[in-house]
């Protein structure tokens, strides 16, 4: 037999099959005389290597469950945690009482060791120490790439960028998210630090903490207006 005559021969073998897919319900015996290689290098029946191609997409399919189920669990908590935040800021009727709600549910339910808020703009009245800038003020000049992408950026913070925030903590500062806030009322920077290296890894998504600084800053807007 030719090599084209062979090949043909196994197409029409392969067509028969696919369009007769009882073909072995009636042919049961000629199943366990079928062999096929195996990559031990020793033929297996085609029963056992069905069974074989089954558990493999079987633990495939396992796998790909779990992962999902992980994911709905991750997504569950941060909208927890949300609603968490949500409610604090709600409940605060002043500025001090928005700075030290912040502080709490961010320890208690994002698990974060250092918040820092800065107000670009003049407010001589406020009692809260360090949380209004100039907009003059040289330490801004180190996020201009966050405050005009207007996006928040997750990693290490250079040291300017840590001093400004953070104070005496910088040096504490592993990693952390820099969240601009750019509004028609209002414009600042809300940065959340951790002494873990992975807690803000680069590639963490932005999307929660956009929602934060929206919720942060509508209810700062509402009370700075009072």
């Amino acid at each position: 037999m030719s090599e084209t005559e062979e090949r043909v021969s196994t197409e029409q073998v392969e067509a028969f099959l696919l369009g007769h897919p009882e073909f072995f319900h009636d042919h049961l015996s000629l199943l366990e005389k079928l062999s096929i290689p195996h990559p031990s290098g020793q033929a297996v029946s085609l029963i056992s290597k069905q069974l074989e191609i089954f558990r493999s997409k079987h633990h495939e399919l396992e796998n790909q469950l779990n992962a999902l189920i992980e994911i709905a669990r991750e997504n569950d908590t941060a909208f927890n945690r949300m609603h968490e935040l949500t409610l604090a800021m709600l409940d605060a009727g002043t500025m001090e009482e928005l700075i030290a709600n912040l502080n709490q549910v961010m320890t208690e339910c994002f698990m974060t060791d250092y918040v820092a808020l800065k107000i670009i703009g003049e407010n001589v009245d406020s009692p809260i120490l360090n949380l209004f800038v100039q907009a003059e003020d040289g330490n801004l000049k180190h996020f201009q790439q966050e405050m005009s992408e207007n996006r928040p950026k997750c990693g290490r913070p250079t040291l300017a960028q840590a001093r400004f925030l953070f104070g005496e903590n910088a040096g504490d500062v592993q990693t952390c998210a820099i969240i601009p806030m750019v509004f028609t009322e209002l414009e600042g920077i809300l940065a959340i630090g951790s002494r873990d290296n992975n807690r803000f890894h680069y590639s963490l998504g932005n999307m929660f903490l956009t929602q934060m600084s929206e919720i942060i800053s509508t209810r700062m807007i509402s009370l700075l207006d009072q």
